[in-house]
Protein backbone atom coordinates (compact mmCIF):
# COMPACT_ATOMS: atom_id res chain seq x y z
CA UNK A 1 0.00 0.00 0.00
CA UNK A 2 1.28 3.47 -0.82
CA UNK A 3 2.01 6.29 1.59
CA UNK A 4 -1.46 7.87 1.41
CA UNK A 5 -2.78 5.83 4.35
CA UNK A 6 -4.86 7.91 6.76
CA UNK A 7 -5.13 6.75 10.34
CA UNK A 8 -8.73 6.97 11.54
CA UNK A 9 -9.57 8.21 15.02
CA UNK A 10 -11.11 4.84 15.88
CA UNK A 11 -7.99 2.95 14.79
CA UNK A 12 -5.70 5.39 16.60
CA UNK A 13 -7.77 4.92 19.76
CA UNK A 14 -7.56 1.13 19.43
CA UNK A 15 -3.78 1.28 19.00
CA UNK A 16 -3.44 3.58 22.02
CA UNK A 17 -5.48 1.16 24.14
CA UNK A 18 -2.75 -1.47 23.80
CA UNK A 19 -0.81 0.22 26.61
CA UNK A 20 -3.37 -1.36 28.92
CA UNK A 21 -3.81 -5.11 29.54
CA UNK A 22 -7.58 -4.85 29.10
CA UNK A 23 -7.09 -3.04 25.79
CA UNK A 24 -4.78 -5.78 24.56
CA UNK A 25 -7.22 -8.45 25.62
CA UNK A 26 -10.14 -6.63 23.97
CA UNK A 27 -8.36 -6.12 20.64
CA UNK A 28 -6.37 -9.34 20.70
CA UNK A 29 -3.21 -7.44 19.73
CA UNK A 30 0.12 -6.19 21.08
CA UNK A 31 2.57 -3.73 19.55
CA UNK A 32 6.27 -3.99 18.67
CA UNK A 33 8.45 -1.21 17.26
CA UNK A 34 11.71 -1.13 15.33
CA UNK A 35 12.93 -3.38 12.54
CA UNK A 36 15.00 -5.76 14.70
CA UNK A 37 12.20 -6.44 17.17
CA UNK A 38 9.52 -6.76 14.48
CA UNK A 39 11.60 -9.06 12.26
CA UNK A 40 12.47 -11.32 15.19
CA UNK A 41 8.81 -11.77 16.07
CA UNK A 42 7.79 -12.40 12.45
CA UNK A 43 10.50 -15.01 12.02
CA UNK A 44 9.36 -16.72 15.21
CA UNK A 45 5.87 -17.14 13.76
CA UNK A 46 3.97 -14.29 15.38
CA UNK A 47 1.23 -13.04 13.06
CA UNK A 48 1.14 -9.32 12.22
CA UNK A 49 -2.34 -7.86 11.79
CA UNK A 50 -0.94 -4.45 10.78
CA UNK A 51 2.62 -3.66 9.73
CA UNK A 52 3.44 -0.02 9.07
CA UNK A 53 6.67 1.25 7.50
CA UNK A 54 7.97 4.72 6.69
CA UNK A 55 7.28 5.30 2.98
CA UNK A 56 10.63 7.10 2.66
CA UNK A 57 12.65 4.27 4.22
CA UNK A 58 12.82 2.13 1.10
CA UNK A 59 11.31 -0.82 2.97
CA UNK A 60 8.75 -2.67 0.85
CA UNK A 61 8.23 -5.79 2.95
CA UNK A 62 9.53 -7.40 6.14
CA UNK A 63 10.13 -11.15 6.28
CA UNK A 64 7.68 -11.68 3.43
CA UNK A 65 4.88 -9.85 5.25
CA UNK A 66 2.80 -7.25 3.39
CA UNK A 67 3.68 -3.76 4.56
CA UNK A 68 1.51 -0.63 4.75
CA UNK A 69 3.68 2.29 3.66
CA UNK A 70 2.82 5.47 5.55
CA UNK A 71 4.20 8.94 6.04
CA UNK A 72 6.36 9.50 9.10
CA UNK A 73 3.57 11.57 10.66
CA UNK A 74 1.39 8.44 10.94
CA UNK A 75 4.17 6.55 12.68
CA UNK A 76 4.68 9.52 14.98
CA UNK A 77 1.01 9.30 15.97
CA UNK A 78 1.21 5.68 17.10
CA UNK A 79 4.74 5.26 18.43
CA UNK A 80 5.49 4.94 22.14
CA UNK A 81 9.16 5.74 21.60
CA UNK A 82 10.93 9.09 21.81
CA UNK A 83 12.53 8.63 18.39
CA UNK A 84 10.02 7.59 15.72
CA UNK A 85 10.95 4.14 14.34
CA UNK A 86 10.78 3.20 10.66
CA UNK A 87 8.56 0.19 11.41
CA UNK A 88 5.69 -0.47 13.82
CA UNK A 89 3.77 -3.74 13.87
CA UNK A 90 0.60 -4.83 15.63
CA UNK A 91 0.69 -8.56 16.30
CA UNK A 92 -2.05 -10.99 17.25
CA UNK A 93 -1.84 -12.13 20.86
CA UNK A 94 -0.93 -15.83 21.02
CA UNK A 95 -3.21 -18.22 22.87
CA UNK A 96 -2.54 -18.59 26.59
CA UNK A 97 -0.90 -21.89 27.44
CA UNK A 98 -0.69 -23.78 30.72
CA UNK A 99 2.61 -23.66 32.61
CA UNK A 100 4.97 -26.60 32.17
CA UNK A 101 4.89 -29.49 34.60
CA UNK A 102 7.22 -28.88 37.57
CA UNK A 103 9.53 -31.70 36.45
CA UNK A 104 10.72 -29.37 33.64
CA UNK A 105 13.35 -28.19 36.13
CA UNK A 106 14.96 -31.63 35.95
CA UNK A 107 16.03 -30.88 32.38
CA UNK A 108 17.58 -27.44 32.86
CA UNK A 109 17.46 -24.19 34.75
CA UNK A 110 14.06 -22.48 35.02
CA UNK A 111 13.63 -18.86 36.12
CA UNK A 112 10.70 -18.06 38.43
CA UNK A 113 9.58 -14.46 38.94
CA UNK A 114 7.74 -13.38 42.08
CA UNK A 115 5.74 -10.18 41.41
CA UNK A 116 8.22 -8.37 39.13
CA UNK A 117 6.13 -5.26 38.49
CA UNK A 118 8.26 -2.93 36.39
CA UNK A 119 7.82 -3.66 32.66
CA UNK A 120 11.34 -2.45 31.87
CA UNK A 121 12.80 -4.85 34.42
CA UNK A 122 10.82 -7.76 33.03
CA UNK A 123 11.85 -7.00 29.45
CA UNK A 124 15.51 -6.73 30.45
CA UNK A 125 15.28 -10.00 32.38
CA UNK A 126 13.85 -11.78 29.33
CA UNK A 127 16.61 -10.36 27.13
CA UNK A 128 19.16 -11.73 29.62
CA UNK A 129 17.39 -15.10 29.67
CA UNK A 130 17.62 -15.29 25.90
CA UNK A 131 21.35 -14.61 26.02
CA UNK A 132 21.91 -17.11 28.84
CA UNK A 133 19.90 -19.88 27.22
CA UNK A 134 16.99 -19.84 29.67
CA UNK A 135 13.91 -20.83 27.67
CA UNK A 136 11.30 -21.21 30.42
CA UNK A 137 10.12 -18.50 32.81
CA UNK A 138 7.32 -19.15 35.31
CA UNK A 139 5.81 -15.96 36.72
CA UNK A 140 3.36 -15.14 39.48
CA UNK A 141 0.07 -13.54 38.48
CA UNK A 142 1.30 -10.27 40.01
CA UNK A 143 4.15 -10.00 37.50
CA UNK A 144 4.00 -7.47 34.65
CA UNK A 145 2.35 -8.62 31.42
CA UNK A 146 4.88 -9.92 28.90
CA UNK A 147 2.97 -8.16 26.07
CA UNK A 148 3.09 -4.74 27.71
CA UNK A 149 4.73 -2.45 25.08
CA UNK A 150 7.57 -1.57 27.47
CA UNK A 151 8.30 -5.25 28.10
CA UNK A 152 8.29 -6.04 24.38
CA UNK A 153 10.71 -3.21 23.59
CA UNK A 154 13.05 -3.86 26.52
CA UNK A 155 13.22 -7.54 25.61
CA UNK A 156 14.44 -6.65 22.09
CA UNK A 157 12.39 -9.51 20.69
CA UNK A 158 13.37 -12.05 23.35
CA UNK A 159 9.69 -12.83 23.92
CA UNK A 160 10.00 -14.83 20.68
CA UNK A 161 12.45 -17.32 22.21
CA UNK A 162 11.70 -17.22 25.95
CA UNK A 163 8.35 -18.68 27.01
CA UNK A 164 6.66 -16.92 29.94
CA UNK A 165 3.92 -18.73 31.84
CA UNK A 166 1.68 -17.03 34.42
CA UNK A 167 0.36 -19.16 37.26
CA UNK A 168 -0.05 -19.51 41.01
CA UNK A 169 3.70 -19.57 41.57
CA UNK A 170 3.55 -20.86 45.15
CA UNK A 171 1.42 -23.80 44.06
CA UNK A 172 3.78 -24.51 41.15
CA UNK A 173 6.82 -24.49 43.45
CA UNK A 174 4.97 -26.70 45.92
CA UNK A 175 4.54 -29.36 43.25
CA UNK A 176 8.25 -29.53 42.40
CA UNK A 177 9.85 -32.93 43.06
CA UNK A 178 11.42 -32.80 46.55
CA UNK A 179 14.95 -33.31 45.21
CA UNK A 180 14.73 -30.20 42.98
CA UNK A 181 17.20 -27.45 43.94
CA UNK A 182 15.26 -24.21 44.34
CA UNK A 183 17.52 -21.15 44.59
CA UNK A 184 16.58 -17.66 45.70
CA UNK A 185 18.52 -14.45 46.34
CA UNK A 186 18.48 -13.02 49.89
CA UNK A 187 20.54 -10.69 52.03
CA UNK A 188 21.17 -13.56 54.48
CA UNK A 189 22.01 -16.14 51.81
CA UNK A 190 25.35 -17.80 51.06
CA UNK A 191 27.90 -16.14 48.79
CA UNK A 192 26.88 -16.89 45.20
CA UNK A 193 30.50 -16.70 44.03
CA UNK A 194 31.62 -19.61 46.23
CA UNK A 195 28.48 -21.75 46.49
CA UNK A 196 28.09 -24.82 44.25
CA UNK A 197 25.39 -24.15 41.65
CA UNK A 198 23.46 -26.63 39.54
CA UNK A 199 22.67 -26.35 35.83
CA UNK A 200 19.22 -27.71 36.67
CA UNK A 201 16.53 -26.54 39.05
CA UNK A 202 14.71 -23.26 39.68
CA UNK A 203 16.04 -19.77 40.38
CA UNK A 204 13.48 -17.49 42.05
CA UNK A 205 13.84 -13.71 41.78
CA UNK A 206 11.65 -11.43 43.87
CA UNK A 207 9.79 -8.14 43.73
CA UNK A 208 11.72 -4.89 43.21
CA UNK A 209 10.97 -3.47 46.66
CA UNK A 210 10.10 -6.44 48.82
CA UNK A 211 12.14 -9.27 47.41
CA UNK A 212 10.90 -12.85 47.52
CA UNK A 213 7.66 -13.19 49.46
CA UNK A 214 7.32 -15.41 52.54
CA UNK A 215 4.85 -17.52 50.60
CA UNK A 216 7.58 -18.46 48.12
CA UNK A 217 10.41 -18.61 50.67
CA UNK A 218 9.04 -21.79 52.23
CA UNK A 219 9.81 -23.66 49.01
CA UNK A 220 13.35 -22.33 48.56
CA UNK A 221 16.01 -24.74 49.80
CA UNK A 222 19.16 -22.87 48.72
CA UNK A 223 19.50 -19.21 49.65
CA UNK A 224 22.07 -17.15 47.74
CA UNK A 225 23.57 -13.71 48.33
CA UNK A 226 25.29 -11.38 45.85
CA UNK A 227 27.84 -9.51 48.00
CA UNK A 228 29.04 -5.98 47.24
CA UNK A 229 32.70 -5.40 46.40
CA UNK A 230 35.14 -2.78 47.58
CA UNK A 231 33.05 -1.19 50.33
CA UNK A 232 31.74 -2.41 53.68
CA UNK A 233 28.52 -0.39 53.48
CA UNK A 234 27.53 0.51 49.90
CA UNK A 235 25.24 3.50 49.41
CA UNK A 236 22.79 1.27 47.54
CA UNK A 237 20.66 -0.97 49.71
CA UNK A 238 20.30 -3.59 47.00
CA UNK A 239 20.71 -4.36 43.31
CA UNK A 240 18.11 -3.71 40.67
CA UNK A 241 16.32 -7.05 40.11
CA UNK A 242 17.23 -7.18 36.41
CA UNK A 243 20.90 -6.63 37.27
CA UNK A 244 20.76 -9.21 40.06
CA UNK A 245 19.18 -11.73 37.68
CA UNK A 246 21.94 -11.20 35.13
CA UNK A 247 24.65 -11.70 37.76
CA UNK A 248 22.98 -14.80 39.16
CA UNK A 249 22.41 -16.43 35.77
CA UNK A 250 25.98 -15.70 34.72
CA UNK A 251 27.21 -17.54 37.82
CA UNK A 252 25.07 -20.58 37.02
CA UNK A 253 26.41 -20.64 33.46
CA UNK A 254 30.01 -20.11 34.60
CA UNK A 255 29.79 -23.25 36.74
CA UNK A 256 28.69 -25.18 33.66
CA UNK A 257 31.66 -23.88 31.64
CA UNK A 258 34.02 -24.77 34.46
CA UNK A 259 32.54 -28.24 34.82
Amino acid sequence: MNGDYILSKARAKEFASLDDAKGRERSGMFVAEGRKCVETLLQAGFRARYLFADSESGILEISGCDTILVKKGVLRQITRLTATPQIIAFFELPETTAPPAPDVAANGLVLALDRIQDPGNLGTILRTCDWMGIRTVVASVGTADVFNPKVVQASMGAIASVSVYYTDLAEWLKRLPPETPVFGTYLDGKNIYTEPLSGKGVLVMGNEGRGISEEMTQYINRKLYIPPFGVEAPASESLNVATATAIALSQFRQRQFNG
